[in-house]
């Protein structure tokens, strides 16, 4: 972070004064050569009307040359139509000798030439001098002109010494200014490391409270919920040992405690036995129950390479299941309503889906209330299809609808066990349904009712 703040800082700056001391010299340069021009035009005026360029003797305008020469620190030279020197203010050439030289012919042919000589800090001007008639243009002369640049170069490195001591210290500004920010920018994020690191040593009850910058305290709100999430996993898995342990050994002691009973007396008559064993025999079945759940659950929690996919008709489905929980209902004056709205074929596993769904139902029969009703319906869009249970029984307790998914949790646990109930059948519903990618709503009204609604891809996703 500090490495950014100072790359995102520093290099613009540079850069930006590296454009604008080019511009100026560029700029600078160029306003130059326009003055030159300038001044070459003014001269070559002067000279046209007074013949100055047939080696007649203008003392005005050769003081008037040499003056344009040193105020520009630098040098003219004039030369007519023949190439024949007229005038050059260093005195090097007499009006004996020529000038030949690339820019001065091309003068001849109406063009100008510039040149910049960055060695020696000189720019050099060769401009035509034209006589205009009323019929046509005519190059009579040449006129080069050096203009020394030194003026320009000793801005320009002042302007460069500024710009340095300017950068410099906006430079240890941003420097500092990066160190302090980051720091502090980087400060909670320390405290959130040291909770992480409290956490894997298996600190659970520990919360982040950080101060600061919007971001900085949805990190801290999210990962006090991440603690409290695993607070809750690591309470339910607690839990559910103890409850594995309670169920498995309820049945076990009711076994001993008929087998000790039987043992401790003596003589004990056939139906006593036969009593007895008939209990044994209930609890020894309710064992292999729990058993058979928690390895269902055992499977489920297994990747969703264990799927058996294939194309299910679920009306088919819903209706083998009714049918198989009819006799329970009637055996409670239960009334049971299947809708179908429409065809409905899907690819899920269809032992696990059968699983949920009887679970479902069979809840909605079991806790339901004397002459009650459940209906069953199903529904499908383009992308997922839709089963709802719906029952007239005793309903869930609005506080404890989030925890009825739980393994081993029941709401109320003597009627739960006189049904038979295990506490698992929920759980299994619940993960059998997110295998298939899908949902499960719980909507309930203690003493009026439940409603699950349950929503699964058509197609089935498959998990990465």
């Amino acid at each position: 972070m500090l490495f950014v703040f100072i790359i995102v800082g520093i290099i613009p700056l540079y850069l930006f004064s590296y454009v604008l001391l080019n511009n100026y010299k560029e700029k600078a340069v160029g306003d130059r050569f326009n003055q030159m021009q300038n001044q070459i035009i003014m001269l070559s005026n002067l000279m046209l009307p007074t013949g100055y360029l047939t080696l007649a003797d203008v003392p005005e305008i050769d003081a008037e040359i040499n003056r344009v020469a040193e105020f520009y620190q630098g040098r003219i030279v004039v030369v007519n139509n023949n190439l024949n020197i007229v005038e050059d203010t260093y005195g090097l050439y007499d009006e004996n000798k020529y000038l030949v030289s690339k820019e001065v012919i091309q003068c001849f042919n109406g063009n100008s030439s510039k040149v910049h000589d960055t060695e020696n800090n000189y720019l050099i001007l060769t401009q035509p001098i034209i006589h205009t008639t009323e019929e046509q243009k005519v190059v009579v002369g040449a006129i080069v002109m050096n203009s020394s640049t030194k003026d320009i170069q000793s801005t320009l490195v002042s302007m460069e010494q500024r710009a340095s001591i300017f950068i410099l210290a906006i430079t240890m500004f941003i420097v500092i200014f990066a160190i302090y920010f980051s720091s502090k920018l980087t400060k909670p994020l320390t405290k959130v490391v040291s909770s992480i690191d409290h956490l894997t040593e298996g600190y659970l009850d520990e919360e982040v409270s950080i101060k600061g910058y919007y971001e900085i305290e949805k990190i801290s709100d999210s990962f006090n919920k991440m603690i409290s999430r695993m607070q809750k996993i690591e309470n339910t898995r607690q839990e559910f040992v103890s409850n594995v342990s309670h169920e498995l050994k309820t049945p076990i002691t009711s076994i001993k405690v008929l087998a000790e009973s039987l043992l401790m007396q003596e003589d004990v008559p056939v139906e006593v036995y036969r009593e007895f064993l008939i209990d044994i025999n209930k609890e020894i079945e309710r064992e292999n129950e729990i058993i058979n759940d928690l390895l269902s659950l055992v499977k489920l929690n297994k990747t969703a390479g264990d799927m058996n996919i294939s194309s299910i008709n679920i009306n088919e489905l819903l209706e083998q299941i009714l049918k198989r929980l009819r006799p329970l209902a009637k055996k409670q004056s239960i009334e049971m309503v299947y809708e179908s709205f429409r065809p409905v074929i899907a690819e899920v596993d269809e032992v696990k889906l059968s699983l949920a769904m009887t679970n479902l139902i069979e809840n909605a029969i079991k806790y339901n209330v004397p002459d009650g009703w459940v209906r069953v319906s199903l529904n499908a869009d383009h992308k997922y299809f839709y089963i709802k249970v719906s029952d007239s029984g005793i309903g869930i307790p609005e506080d404890v609808q989030d925890l009825i998914f739980e393994r081993f949790y029941r709401v109320d646990k003597a009627r739960s066990r006189e049904s038979g109930g295990t506490g698992l059948g929920l759980a299994i519903t619940k993960n059998v349904i997110q295998m298939h990618r899908g949902a499960i709503k719980v909507y309930s009204v203690e003493g009026e009712g439940t409603t699950f609604n349950v929503r699964i891809p058509l197609n089935y996703i498959a998990q990465s």
